[in-house]
């Protein structure tokens, strides 16, 4: 049984700052990425950012020198740090844990708005 669990969602004026965590009961052994993804109104859920067991990351275009992702593979917990918040990052995000089998289970989701 694997439920990743975001928190950190919320809603944040245009240029602020959002820090999610994503807490996922599984051993680290079996755990080969975690990363974030976002869904926006009407929009395709695309990759935000993703850290290998091996601390190697990988962000979108879109929100590079912005948002930074981290791990803590001791704990299965993978955070994402947001700043400086613009309207388009609103979206729903949600965690991923990729296993190194290739299986990826999903977090139910945490709500973004950015807006004034």
């Amino acid at each position: 049984q694997v439920q990743p669990v975001e928190s950190g969602g919320g809603l944040v004026q245009p240029g602020g700052s959002l820090r999610l965590s994503c807490v996922a009961s599984i051993s680290r052994s079996v755990v080969y990425a975690m990363g974030w993804y976002r869904q926006a109104p009407g929009k395709q859920r695309e990759l935000v950012a993703s850290i290998t067991r091996d601390g190697v990351t990988s962000t979108a275009d879109s929100v590079k020198g912005r948002f930074t992702i981290s791990n803590d593979m001791a704990e299965s917990t993978v955070f994402l740090q947001m700043n400086s918040l613009r309207p388009e990052d609103t979206a729903v995000y949600y965690c991923n844990v990729r296993t190194t089998v290739g299986f990826g289970y999903w977090g139910q989701g945490t709500q973004v708005t950015v807006s004034s």
